[in-house]
Parts: structure tokens; sequence; C-alpha cells
């Protein structure tokens, strides 16, 4: 413990600790939060939520929320292939197997667990049955910016074969250059051997850059693989991607059937803290086999189901945005308007999506920029230093108005010239 001490000291000496805010009330976009340090509380407008559509606040959504607590409870208190599921789960992966274009979704409590559970299900097909013997290997494909999530599952698929998993054979994990189909081919053509079971795994909207995946160029890559499978985490593509909100495959046009037809798997990885005004996450497939499976791996037979206020805010949620898609349109202009005006600006916003990470130059402290916006401005925006280059990630959402918007711009402007001598010249790729 000793140990602990020493280095997270050195975190608080350095400055490299989060500053961590208590929000007391919400109202649109603004947040009442206190200081736990101070007690000191302060009104900011906030460009550091992922409620990307405003549903968080929405009456149909609170209220689907209490009406489950008052007919269920607040937990299920068990797993689903127990006694814990409910009719809310079965609505629930119904609407998002409509919203995805695949039939059969699995519910999870976060995308942590969606993400283990399809990695043990897949690769070790989670528990031995009688009779059945499992020699086929595992190559798995993964994008070098992939979400934590996923690389702690592809790691833990590799460290499982042979040793949780006594009767399975070994999972290979390959990284690729991010969004680099190019080099996908290259290393599955260095890598795969006959008999390979295939899974290419990617973020669809990249968290900490704003990017989307390159599904097109993707998806002619693994139609020389049959059988293979590509999963796509639409964390921050789902509501935020697509006319109507519907993601990647929505984004570019593409069917989830014509997939299937050039002999691709297609998974999905829906979650709900975004788009969805909730907390949980589903896989959708087209295999209903699939689902089974993922029903009984130990993520999902360890631990208790969605519970019901849980699964009905974000059923209602999904429901609001497949019947409202001036959300997605909205937030998709508002996106749009605030990635022009920071360039505008001279700010490095880099992206295509309403994730939009300013990257500042090496001598700008992240975290210096982003106590003056909000002790000065009253602005609260993500200061990212400890995980990825240093940036500020601003996230746009449909509550921001454009005054709000050129609020923030003009503070950052400021910020900017009572901090540094110089302004910082955009260097934007095309």
């Amino acid at each position: 413990m000793q140990v602990v001490q020493k280095y997270t000291q050195g975190m608080y000496e350095h400055g490299l600790y989060p500053d961590k805010y208590i929000c007391h009330q919400k109202q649109n976009n603004f947040v009442e939060i206190e200081d736990p340090k101070t007690g000191e509380r302060q009104t900011v407008l906030t460009f550091c939520t992922n409620d990307v559509l405003g549903l968080v606040q929405n009456p149909q959504v609170k209220q689907a929320a209490i009406d489950a607590v008052l007919q269920y409870g607040t937990s299920n208190s068990s797993c689903s292939v127990l006694s814990g599921r409910i009719d809310l789960h079965r609505q629930l992966e119904q609407e998002i197997s409509a919203f995805k274009h695949l039939p059969h979704t699995q519910l999870f409590l976060n995308a942590w667990m969606a993400m283990q559970a399809l990695m043990d299900a897949f690769c070790h097909l989670a528990i031995p049955v009688p009779g059945f013997q499992h020699t086929r290997e595992t190559l798995i494909m993964t994008d070098v910016l992939n979400h934590g999530c996923i690389v702690s599952a592809v790691v833990n698929a590799d460290n499982r074969s042979g040793k949780v998993f006594s009767y399975s054979p070994p999972v290979r994990v390959k990284p690729y250059r991010h969004c680099d189909a190019d080099d996908l081919a290259r290393k599955l053509r260095r890598y795969a051997k006959a008999g390979d079971r295939i899974l290419v795994v990617s973020d669809a909207v990249f968290s900490m850059d704003g990017d989307i995946a390159p599904l097109p160029d993707m998806i002619e890559v693994l139609s020389q693989y049959p059988d293979s499978v590509l999963v796509m985490d639409e964390a921050h593509a789902s509501g935020a991607l697509g006319a109507k909100g519907g993601g990647i495959y929505d984004h570019f046009g593409i069917s989830t059937q014509s997939v299937i037809d050039q002999g691709i798997n297609p998974l999905i990885m829906t979650t709900f803290s975004k788009f969805a005004a909730s907390a949980g996450a589903a896989i959708s497939t087209h295999v209903k086999e699939l689902v089974d499976l993922l029903d009984v791996s130990p993520t999902s037979i360890g631990t208790i189901s969605l519970p019901a206020p849980t699964t009905a805010a974000a059923l209602e949620s999904i429901r609001q945005v497949r019947s409202h898609p001036e959300l997605v349109q909205k937030l998709q202009a508002n996106t749009r308007y605030l990635r022009s005006r920071l360039i505008e600006h001279e700010f490095n916003a880099i992206g295509e999506t309403n994730v939009i990470p300013v990257i500042l130059p090496p001598e700008y402290d992240p975290k210096t920029f982003a106590d003056h916006l909000m002790e000065v401005h009253g602005i609260w925006v993500s200061p990212i230093w400890y995980i990825a280059k240093p940036r500020l990630r601003i996230t746009a959402n449909a509550l921001h108005t454009q005054e709000e918007m050129d609020q923030l711009v003009s503070a950052m402007v400021q910020t900017r010239a009572a901090l540094y001598s110089t302004p910082v010249t955009a260097t934007i790729s095309a």
C-alpha cells in the first residue's frame, strides 16, 4: 500500500488527478455542481455530457422509469436465466433489434460486460458440452485506438484460453493501424491460418478522436474470409450517425442483410449511456444461437439482469429517437456549426462527429485551460491528458443553442489570450 500511496501523492502534486465535481441538479445544459474540496457550488454550462439527444430530462423517459419502479421495484435481484428476466427486457431487445436491423439481441449491465461475454462466448464457447470438441483457434483483429472495454475483453480472451477455459484452443490477438483497412488486410494475410475463426472488432466512432471507422472498406476486406465476424461498438454512433440515428450502417447506407449476403456475420453493440438516457448495453446478431450462448456465458449468468427502471428508460429513449428523427438532425446541425466555429477561430478541432476533440499545442495544459473556462466563464469541458494526446474533449448535443455554442467559442478564445501570448494556428487534416 505504501507504493500506492506514494504514486497517488505524485499524481496529486503534479495535478494529474482529474477534478471530480458533484452534480446537484440539471436543467437542459446547465448543471449545478459542487467542488468537493471546498464545498462551493456554481451553475455551469456543460459541453462534456454524453446525453447527446437531451433525453435524460425527457418527461416520457422519466415517467417510464418511474412506472417501471412501481411495477417491478428497483432491482430484479437475479440473472436473466434464473428469475431475473422481465417483460421490459424482451421489449427492449425487440426495439433494439428493429433499430439495428438484426433480429436477436442480448442485454448486459454495461459495455465492458457485454464485450467480455462476447469474447467468452465466441472464442471459448463459454461452457463445455458433452460430445462436442472445440478445436478451432480464433484470430482477433482490433483497431489500435479501440475503447478500453474492447482492449480489456480481447486481452482477457487471449489470457483465458487454456486457463479459465481449459478445453479452449488458443486465441491470438493482433492490432491493426487506426482506421486503416489496408493494414487490416495486410495483417489478415500475415496472421490468418487455415481453419481460423476470424473476428474483427472496432469502435464505430472513436471516443477520443471523434472519427468514424471505415466500414465499407472493412466489409470489402472481410468478404475474402467466409464466415468472419465484424463487431461494431456503436457507443458513440447510435443516435448520432445516420439520417435517423441508426448508427454506422445507417451513416454509410449499408444494410446488415447485404453484409450477411457476403458471408460476413455483423454484430452490433449498442450502449444506452449516451443516446438512450440510461445505462447498460446490448449485442445484436442474426444468429439466434449466439444470443443463447451469450445468455449462459459466465458474464451473464454470474450477475443480475438490467434493473427495471434502467431498462424502461432505455426502451422509451429508443422509441423517442425512432419517432423523432429531428432530434438526430438537430444534433448533427449543432455538430457542424460548433466544429466550424472552432476551426474559424484557429482551434485544431479534429474528427467528424459530435465528439469534438480540440488538440492543444504541447505547451498548453488542458487541465489549466479547462479550469480557467470553468472558473472565469462558467463553462464545463473535459480536459484529457492522462489517456490520450493532450486535448479538450468537447461534446455537442441536440439541446445546445447557437448562443451557447458561440459562448463556448468566445470563452475559449478569451482563455487562450489570457493564458498564452500567441494564438493557436490550426492544422486541420483534410
